[in-house]
């Protein structure tokens, strides 16, 4: 839906970690311990393989005692043959089942990953549009892409670093202490010296770590935006803003990544120095034992070797810590995601909601995006099942609002919605949707044919079924004419079809539901006017028998609907059929007569404004019928691609500007440089009168938001018709005054907001 209020997002500021929150570190542990309890089978065979592997390195050491004490200096080859067999055959042992633990343990871990791919992607369907609006969709894909991967990263080395170091390190402990209690004693001190340093950096890395990640998505969000919105960058000349933009990001990026590399180092370096301390008394106190004849020197060969193996055991811990706390972060990140709380939620004992018969009533109905301003305001109304009904008004009046409301994309502060009596919020979403057609303004389209497409309405459709839909939407023969029929793909966003043949996917789609309520968003305001009116009748023949809801700005499109509701300023102000809010003369009649007076030809090639038309600007409405028509006739047809600039601010004035048809928006570079939009104009709306009188720069930039058809008046001829008519020129120099005056104010209170 077309969300008409401006919504922002405060995307700079500083990320705060709660050091209330469980750590992501314990939120890997739990996920591991989920996936155990639920796969034992696999965790016991995992735990045999880490055992054998286990029992072989410590094997080894203590076979420096037998070698030396037993076989080496006694001279007997019976017992070095036995102890060398017994290693070769613990050797094959431990290689086939080293093998196989890593190949069970991928097994673990792919399945573990998957299912929380799984388990977040199901979540973002269950989430509301709040979340989509306020969420950067690159922060959004970074969870899935980074943050998991630093998770599958340190999932994938936890066998290595975690779990078969913790079990070496245990029976390691345990031999140490059967050669030598007192050496035992002095080893154990490594394990207090390699943990004291990482445990009191890791709370500073884990946070680190976040906001590096943080960063990350931010870096990631601003190149995203960047590619997207590269024809606005580049009509506005915004290419070394952008690099500075960028490039501050990458400061507070390269800060953040240095400041987690060097916390991670730190880690083992820490670990490293406190153990290498350890390692040196251990050898000291070994060495004096054995040189006082206290301990052998077997018994010495075999503790330094499985002290190495301590060692060794503790340094994979140190190693793989810096891993853990940057997938601790990057859980911390998706736990936040599955945290997320849908806005709209279905109740535990939801029903289904029956199709509607009778009638979808609004009953003071209140709501706003912002908590701080309502866009609807105690709105009520009651549309009979069977009829055909329009929302018009200015922009931002709330008329696509209702549609939100209506559609549950968001649910009300206040007041209710029902069908048939039957409250929407008891009800379930699916049966409600179910009985919903949407046509958007923007038809969206997947990446594939244009049968799963218009399949999207109805998943368990038949290919008849289908093709029935599209014939109704008069796109069958179309479709057969393309190379690969249906099963043409139309490429990312549906690039590979016109505007027109998109809609036409996007009504088959809603056919094809066969919906009870057809909703048409802004259905046709993107397209020109000839495929405005073919596809206008086409959903005049669709519709019959239906309940049609539609929003619109263009209301020679609506004259015929049997109700029409006028918002403004979020509340119903009229309500009735087209001649009778004429005859009242208020919103619709002003409304109506903004964009009356125009003649398009089909493909919108010329157009006209009529004498009438022009009566109704404010700055002529001092001249007579004749000067009037003499002035239309002068008027020139231009038309204008979406997304193209008119003008620039700073551009030399030489035109002014009605609007036959279209959409566009009107900005202001403020104190800091940047773009900040004033003003929105659609049909009927008249811009650039300032040029046509004084010999200034464009105050502002006008950009087209659709298709555009303008009728324009040159300065030059204009000036010459001011010689003729006085009273014109004494119009215009009013209006200039007065539109001076507003630009100007405009500006200066939004360099004053800028340096707020």
């Amino acid at each position: 839906m077309n969300q008409e209020p401006e919504q922002t997002e405060s995307a700079g500021e500083p990320v705060k970690v709660s050091p209330d929150q469980p750590s992501g570190i314990r939120q890997i542990g739990r996920l591991v311990g989920a996936g155990l309890r639920k796969h034992w089978g696999l965790g016991l065979l995992i735990l045999g393989g880490l055992l054998i592997d286990m029992a072989f390195y410590a094997a080894v050491p203590m076979s420096f005692k037998y070698l030396v004490d037993c076989a080496i200096v006694p001279r007997n080859g019976k017992i070095l043959v036995a102890i060398l067999t017994g290693l070769t055959v613990g050797l094959v042992l431990t290689t086939a089942a080293s093998l196989g633990c890593d190949y069970l343990y991928a097994k673990f871990t792919t399945g573990l990953l998957n299912a929380l791919r799984w388990r977040m992607f199901e979540h973002l369907q269950r989430l509301s549009m709040n979340f989509f609006a306020r969420a950067p969709a690159a922060d959004i894909l970074a969870r899935f892409s980074t943050d998991l991967v630093s998770c599958e990263r340190a999932l994938g080395s936890a066998l290595e670093g975690c779990a078969l170091p913790a079990l070496d390190l245990g029976l390691s402990a345990i031999l140490l202490f059967l050669l030598d209690w007192r050496l035992g004693l002095i080893a154990m001190l490594a394990i207090p010296a390699g943990f004291m340093g990482p445990r009191l950096i890791t709370p500073r890395a884990t946070a680190a770590g976040y906001l590096r990640k943080q960063s990350d998505s931010q870096t990631a969000s601003t190149v995203q935006e960047n590619i997207s919105g590269q024809s606005l960058i580049k009509a506005f000349s915004l290419e070394k803003s952008m690099l500075a933009q960028f490039t501050e990001r990458l400061a507070h990026l390269a800060a953040a990544s240095l400041r987690v590399s060097f916390l991670s180092a730190l880690i083992e370096w820490s670990a490293g120095i406190g153990t290498l301390v350890v390692q040196v008394l251990v050898l000291g106190v070994g060495g004096y034992m054995a040189f006082r004849g206290q301990l052998s020197i077997g018994s010495l060969a075999a503790f330094q070797a499985l002290f190495g193996n301590f060692k060794e055991s503790l340094a994979s811990f140190t190693h793989f810590y810096p891993t853990l706390v940057q997938a601790g972060a990057g859980m911390q990140r998706i736990q936040e995601l599955l945290d997320e709380k849908p806005g709209v939620v279905d109740l535990p004992d939801a029903a289904p909601l029956p199709r509607l018969s009778q009638e979808i009533k609004f009953s003071g109905v209140k709501f706003g995006y912002n908590p701080a301003q309502l866009n609807l305001n105690e709105v009520n109304f009651t549309i009979r099942a069977g009829e055909s009904v329009a929302f018009v008004g200015p922009s931002g009046s709330g008329k696509s609002t209702v549609l939100t409301i209506l559609t549950r994309f968001y649910e009300p502060d206040a007041g209710a919605v029902a069908f048939d009596g039957n409250d929407v919020r008891a009800v379930s979403q699916e049966s409600l949707r179910g009985q919903l057609g949407i046509v958007f303004q923007e038809s969206i389209l997947f990446n594939t044919t244009i049968r799963e497409n218009i399949r999207i309405g109805k998943p368990d459709a038949t290919d008849a079924e289908i093709e029935a839909a599209a014939r109704a939407a008069e796109m069958h023969e179309l479709i057969l004419a393309m190379p690969d029929g249906y099963d043409t793909n139309v490429g990312e966003r549906g690039g590979r079809l016109s505007g027109g043949q998109r809609q036409r996917i996007a009504i088959a789609r809603a056919i094809l539901r066969d919906p009870r309520v057809l909703v048409l968003d802004e259905a046709t305001s993107a397209l020109d006017a000839g495929t405005e009116a073919s596809i206008n009748k086409t959903l005049e023949r669709v519709a019959k028998g239906r309940t049609v809801v539609s929003v619109t700005h263009r209301l020679a499109a609506i004259v015929n609907m049997d109700r029409i509701f006028v918002m403004d300023r979020g509340q119903l102000v009229e309500q009735g059929r087209h001649a009778e809010l004429l005859a009242r003369g208020g919103v619709y009649a002003r409304l109506w007569e903004k964009q009356s007076g125009f003649v398009i030809a089909e493909g919108g090639s010329q157009a006209r404004v009529s004498a009438s038309r022009l009566h109704s600007i404010p700055m002529l409405q001092s001249l007579d019928s004749e000067t009037l028509n003499t002035l239309a006739d002068i008027f020139i047809t231009e038309r204008c691609p979406a997304e193209r600039d008119v003008f620039r601010e700073g551009d030399p004035g030489d035109k002014f500007y009605i609007v036959a048809r279209g959409t566009l928006t009107v900005w202001i570079r403020t104190a800091d440089g940047s773009q900040k939009q004033i003003r929105t104009l659609d049909d009927g709306d008249h811009f650039g009168e300032i040029a046509l009188m004084e010999d200034t720069p464009r105050t502002a930039t006008v950009r087209t938001s659709s298709d555009c058809i303008f009728l324009t008046l040159a300065r030059d001829p204009f000036l010459k018709l001011l010689e003729r008519e006085p009273q014109l020129r004494e119009a215009f120099q009013k209006v200039v005054a007065e539109r001076l005056k507003t630009s100007g104010t405009i500006l200066k209170n939004n360099q004053t907001a800028t340096s707020d």
